[in-house]
């Protein structure tokens, strides 16, 4: 359950007969259950949003973007960060961790330094890219998809030990 008791979304689905046998597994293991499944979504979202502007350098000179940002593959991967971790936060904060920040303060810190911890695994993701597309001539969509992987463990280890932890 959330942090108010009440049943969400997620709790229903499971609640439902045809989940009945593994409604005890989901309880005990919720969070990292709803970490997985939203760190996967969040993927997703940055698989999407890497994608996009690598197909653009392809399309004809008169896109916008293309004139305007010069992409590459740096360029794409913090464009698709942003959008990955504005999803990553309000997720997580609605759905995965029970610990909440509560007052308008106590949220913009909670959100920074979610942002912040997000930054740290940017910089081990871009480091990682560079490694992997520029030093090995691996795939760009292939090494986004390796580095997303070691992102989403390093991302629940930050959220879980320093982000939405119990405040004392």
């Amino acid at each position: 359950m959330n942090d108010t008791n009440k049943p969400d979304i997620f709790d229903r689905i499971m609640a439902m007969k045809i989940f009945k046998s593994i409604q005890p597994f989901y309880i005990k293991h919720k969070e990292a259950l709803l970490y997985l499944f939203f760190g996967g979504c969040t993927t997703i979202v940055g698989l999407i949003f890497f994608a996009l502007p690598i197909s653009m350098l392809t399309l004809p000179k008169v896109t916008l973007l293309k004139l305007t940002l010069d992409l590459n593959v740096i360029t794409a991967n913090v464009i698709s960060w942003i959008c990955a971790v504005t999803f990553a936060y309000i997720t997580n904060r609605i759905w995965v961790f029970s610990i909440k920040a509560h007052g308008a303060a106590a949220i913009a810190k909670e959100c920074a330094e979610f942002f912040l911890g997000r930054l740290l695994t940017l910089f081990i993701e871009t480091a990682l890219l560079n490694i992997f597309v520029e030093s090995l001539g691996m795939g760009e969509m292939i090494a986004k998809i390796i580095v997303s992987v070691v992102t989403v463990i390093l991302n629940y280890v930050i959220s879980k030990l320093f982000i939405f932890k119990e405040k004392k």
